[in-house]
Formats: C-alpha cells, structure tokens, sequence
C-alpha cells in the first residue's frame, strides 16, 4: 500500500477514535440537544458525517449516497451506521481500489469537513453541560484497522482539568 493511502487510513481511524472520544458517556439529551438558530443537532451531525463518507465510498465505486440519509430509529443505530461507512472506506482505501479524485482532494473536501464536525460534537458537548475531557491526542492509540465504535480510552488524559464538570 502506498503511503497516501496509509495516512488516509490513519486520518479515518482518528476520525472514528476522535468521533467515539466526543460522545462515550454523553447523557441522554444530548442526540437532540439544539444549540438554537439552525444549528445542527448531534444527530443531524452524525447523519451529515456519515453522508460525506457515503460520498466517498462513491468516488471509489461509483453510483450515489444521500446527501441527507434516512434517520434510523436510535442514536446508536446512526452512530453504528457512520462506524460501518467508514468502515467500507477503510477497506475501500485498503484494497487499492482506484478513487476519482486525489488524495490531496480527500483530504481537503470530505475528510476535513467529517474532522470539522467532530469537533463541532465536542463542542455542542460543553453546550449541553457535559464537556469532553482533554487528553494529548499525540499519544492516542489509533490505529489504521480499528474503525468501529469500540474505540480505546485516552493513552494520556490531562491530569488537571480546569473545566471539569462539578
């Protein structure tokens, strides 16, 4: 495999590390938590995100993904879902299967934009009063093949959190 692909593998396992780091332990409002004025909820969040890697797994097979996927009953469900899409790229990216687009493109279209809107759960996280703990991502245990929902603990919590929840 060529070190493109790797470190685009490696960019999707922190996707699916950071993604499950924004929302283990979240309390049962927070898939519907409204930040106000059109602002997109947890749910619509992951739904979106599961819609870009869709669009991905289209740049490598062809065909379509919705751009609003149908909403599944539970917000497990839709987080199973973009666990299982980005699934389907990782083993996409693996197999060397040829993309329409390059690397670079990847990387500034549908990659950032999914990094962008985990930090926008983390976010609407501390809006709902239950804010992420910090940790030096540097050391986090993120690895290529391990995209799924089960995702490690922080390697290296901060030890002092200054805006821990009380």
């Amino acid at each position: 495999m060529d070190r493109d692909r790797e470190l685009l593998r490696h960019f999707l396992a922190a996707i699916a590390y950071r993604t499950q780091k924004a929302l283990r332990g979240a309390p049962e409002h927070y898939p519907t938590f409204s930040a106000g004025n059109r602002v997109r909820t947890p749910v619509e969040l992951l739904r979106h995100m599961t819609a870009l890697m869709g669009y991905v797994r289209t740049l490598f097979q062809g065909g379509s993904y919705p751009v609003k996927p149908d909403p599944l009953p539970t917000f497990k469900e839709e987080v199973a879902r973009f666990h299982d899409m980005i699934e389907a790229v990782g083993e996409l990216l693996a197999s060397g299967a040829p993309c329409s687009i390059a690397t670079e493109q990847l990387l500034q279209g549908p990659f950032a934009d999914t990094m962008t809107h985990v930090g926008q759960l983390a976010m609407l996280r501390r809006l709902a009063d239950s804010p992420v703990a910090p940790e030096n991502f540097v050391y986090a245990d993120i690895r290529a093949d391990r995209l799924g929902v089960e995702q490690p603990p922080p390697a290296r919590p901060d030890k002092h959190w200054p805006d821990a929840p009380q």
